[in-house]
């Protein structure tokens, strides 16, 4: 059993011999560059080095573009030795910031009204630019036939994608003063995505479509569930259908902040899998489990443990083993760690749960 086979049983409750060990968060060879200082080369050979299966985060991403095209050139509108304030090429406002772990911020967005919306998508959301997919398309076709490892489909999400050219904010009075704008936003996005799929899913078989929502705080999610089940759902439907027809086994919702009761709108929609089940948020990925037994769960691993020491990694690993036996289960921090974090801690963390995914498998 290959990690592409036991990413896909583990998610849907099969049987399977033991789970995948995947980095979850950080991308190929991710690494601090403090890391790199104390520990040479550590940037291009982490992944090798601490063993994680698949590729990327454990699952691979096509680079075929999902979002804008056609975009103009950036602007940047004003700078500082701390930060810099730059127009992106599609007309998102962006605060940058040069020190720190927090990268940036959006502070203005494109769409305002629906003629802004209807500007927007004629001129960067042309579902047959050509620009869309890599030039070596035909080259990757050839290495995802072959692969070992699970490979995504892209959706930039339902609420993701409104939010990102809306805002926070913004989006949250149109859900009740302009209705027609944001569900026009959503269904036509997710009518593009699943128009992209098409073109991919006649060359390579896919594993799983993975949706970027971030649409919950610490608080639970940033919509009620009357605004989910009217806004989001049908489109949730339209990506189910999809994945059942062309038979795609894991669609997968990646969310920041507490997501324990959004899971149960998201199963209603045809969701079968969320991540990363932050701990400091209040996730509790044993209740998870337990209220929604169909549920698949990626993360969920306290990330803060690798700040305070071998004790705390240990007590996290028993529960990483409790927690697989249970099924559905894929363990992982549910975050990147911050660059407090040393390497040696991140090492030892990623050592022991190696160990305790060669050792552990979920029950029958």
């Amino acid at each position: 059993m290959d990690t592409r086979e036991r990413f896909v049983k583990t998610l849907t409750g099969k049987n399977v011999d033991r789970v995948p060990f995947m980095k979850v968060f950080g991308g190929t060879n991710a690494a601090h560059k403090e890391w790199e200082a104390e520990y040479p080369g550590i940037r291009q050979s982490i992944d090798k080095v601490l063993g994680f299966e698949g590729v990327y985060r454990g699952w691979q991403v096509t680079p075929v573009n999902m979002d804008a095209s056609k975009m103009d050139e950036p602007v940047t509108i004003k700078e500082t030795a701390e930060i810099r304030v730059q127009r992106d090429g599609d007309g998102v406002i962006c605060q940058l910031y040069k020190k720190g772990d927090y990268a940036h911020h959006e502070i203005d967005w494109p769409v305002k009204t629906m003629s802004d919306w209807e500007t927007y998508r004629k001129k960067y959301l042309d579902p047959d630019d050509p620009a869309r997919f890599p030039d070596k398309w035909n080259e990757l076709v050839k290495e995802y036939k072959t692969r070992d490892y699970p490979l995504q489909l892209t959706h930039g999400g339902v609420y993701g994608f409104a939010r990102k050219k809306m805002g926070d904010e913004n989006l949250a009075y149109a859900f009740y003063d302009k209705p027609e704008l944001v569900h026009d936003v959503m269904n036509y996005y997710t009518e593009m995505a699943i128009h992209i799929w098409e073109k991919q899913v006649k060359d390579v078989q896919f594993d799983l479509i993975e949706c970027w929502e971030d649409m919950a705080s610490k608080n639970g999610s940033f919509i009620s569930p009357k605004i989910f089940r009217e806004f989001m759902t049908p489109c949730y439907k339209k990506i189910a259908a999809f994945a059942a027809k062309h038979g795609i086994k894991v669609i997968l919702v990646d969310s920041d902040g507490f997501i324990e009761d959004l899971t149960e709108f998201m199963l209603e929609g045809g969701v079968t899998a969320m991540y990363p089940y932050e701990a400091l948020a209040g996730n509790d990925v044993a209740r998870v489990l337990g209220r929604y037994p169909k549920a698949g769960v990626i993360g969920g691993l306290r990330k803060e443990c690798m700040y305070e020491g071998k004790e705390a990694i240990d007590r996290e690993m028993e529960k990483a083993r409790r927690l697989i036996r249970k099924g559905r289960y894929i363990p992982g921090p549910d975050h990147f760690v911050l660059k407090m974090c040393t390497f040696a801690n991140y090492r030892y963390f990623m050592e022991r749960l190696r160990e305790v995914v060669m050792t552990t498998a979920p029950e029958a």
